[in-house]
C-alpha cells in the first residue's frame, strides 16, 4: 500500500510518498481502508518540528480520516466488515478528563497517522459517520468538530440567546458557527476577507467584522453586545489576540482557547480576568465521548460540514501548501 510519511522536520519537503506492507489487525483491532483525511494547522505545526526534537521518524501524518472497515480482528464487537468509520484524535481518550497518557496516544503525532490507503486501529478508537456525510465530510470531524463541540457544549454548555465571538473563518470557527447557531446563539464571526464572511453570513452569522478594515474590533463586538460583551469567544488567535478577546466577553463569561494562530509571543494582563471572573479554557479536542454526541447532533440536524478544497492523494503537497496560504475557509480534505 501507499502512504506519506514525514522523514525529516522540514515542512512539506520532509513528506515522502512510501510503499508499506499492508497492515494486519491483532486482537481488538480493525482494519480500514481510508477515503479521505483532513488538514488542520496542527500538521503543519508537526511537519516543521514545532513538537521538538522528541518527535518520532519517520511518522505517517495526520490525524483526522474516514473510511470502510475492511477487515476484523479476534475480539471485535463493536464494529463490522462494511461500517463507516472515522478515528478519534486520541485513541485512548474514551471519555472523562483529559490525561497525560491520553495525550500520548495522539493520531499524526505521538503515534502514526491516517494518510495511508490502510490503517490498523483499535476497535476503541473509531465511531461510526452520520449517515447522511460522504466520506470527505466525515474526515473533517475528528479535531476540528470534536473541538469546536467541546468548547461550545461539553464546557460552554451554550444555551439559546447567547452571543458567541468566532475568530476567522477556518475549520474550528466554521464549525464553532454550525454548532452555536445549531442551539439557537447569535454568532459575531472576525475575518480578514469580506468574501469570507459572506459565507459565514449565508451560513448563519448574526454579524461579521473584518479585523483588517477594524483593527479595534473588540470595541465594535461590545457596542453590538449594548456593552455587556459575548458569553462565548472561540479564540484561535493564542496570544496576539486575547487581550482583544478579553475586553470582548461579558463578565462571568467564557475564553476557548483553542489555537495559536495570531502567535504565541506576548504579554497578557490577567487583571480583566481577574475582574471580569472570565473563565478561561484550554481545549485540546475532546473524547470519544465527546465526538459520538456531537455525531448526534449532526445527524439530527442533517449539518454538512464547510469544506473548501478537495485534492486528490497524489498531490498532498499542495494540499499543505494551501494550508499554510490560508486562503480556505472551513476545511482541506485530501481524498483516496
Amino acid at each position: 500500500m501507499q502512504a506519506y510519511e514525514l522523514q525529516q522536520l522540514t515542512g512539506v519537503e520532509g513528506l515522502v510518498l512510501v510503499d508499506r506492507p499492508e497492515p494486519q489487525p491483532g486482537w481488538g483491532q480493525i482494519l480500514i481502508r481510508i477515503r479521505a483525511t483532513s488538514l488542520n494547522y496542527r500538521d503543519l505545526v508537526v511537519a516543521q518540528g514545532g513538537y521538538g526534537s522528541k518527535q518520532k521518524l519517520p511518522l505517517v501524518p495526520l490525524s483526522d480520516g474516514a473510511g470502510e472497515v475492511v477487515a476484523l480482528g479476534a475480539g471485535v464487537t463493536r464494529v463490522k466488515v462494511g461500517d463507516r468509520v472515522a478515528g478519534i484524535f486520541m485513541q485512548g481518550w474514551l471519555a472523562g478528563g483529559l490525561t497525560k497518557d491520553h495525550m500520548n496516544t495522539a493520531l499524526g503525532g505521538a503515534i502514526d497517522g491516517l494518510l495511508a490507503e490502510y490503517v490498523v486501529l483499535d476497535q476503541t478508537g473509531v465511531v461510526i459517520l452520520p449517515e447522511h456525510l460522504s466520506y470527505a465530510e466525515g474526515a473533517t470531524l475528528p479535531c476540528t468538530g470534536v473541538t469546536a463541540w467541546h468548547s461550545l457544549v461539553t464546557q460552554g454548555k451554550i444555551a439559546a440567546g447567547e452571543t458567541v465571538l468566532v475568530l476567522g473563518t477556518g475549520g474550528v470557527s466554521m464549525f464553532a458557527l454550525q454548532f452555536a447557531t445549531m442551539h439557537g446563539a447569535r454568532v459575531i464571526v472576525t475575518s480578514s476577507s469580506d468574501a469570507k464572511l459572506a459565507t459565514a453570513r449565508e451560513l448563519g452569522a448574526w454579524q461579521t467584522i473584518n479585523y483588517r478594515t477594524t483593527p479595534d474590533w473588540e470595541d465594535v463586538v461590545f457596542r453590538l453586545t449594548d456593552r455587556q460583551g459575548v458569553d462565548h469567544v472561540v479564540e484561535v488567535g493564542g496570544a496576539g489576540t486575547l487581550a482583544k478577546s478579553l475586553r470582548a466577553v461579558r463578565v462571568g463569561g467564557r475564553i476557548s482557547l483553542i489555537g495559536v494562530l495570531a502567535g504565541n509571543a506576548g504579554e497578557v494582563n490577567p487583571v480583566p480576568i481577574l475582574m471580569k471572573s472570565i473563565t478561561v479554557q484550554g481545549i485540546y479536542v475532546g473524547s470519544r465521548e465527546m465526538f459520538e454526541a456531537m455525531n448526534r447532533a449532526i445527524s439530527y440536524h442533517q449539518l454538512h460540514p464547510v469544506i473548501d478544497r478537495i485534492f486528490p492523494f497524489s498531490d498532498v503537497p499542495a494540499a499543505y501548501q494551501a494550508l499554510q496560504q490560508a486562503r480556505h475557509i472551513g476545511k482541506i480534505v485530501i481524498q483516496l
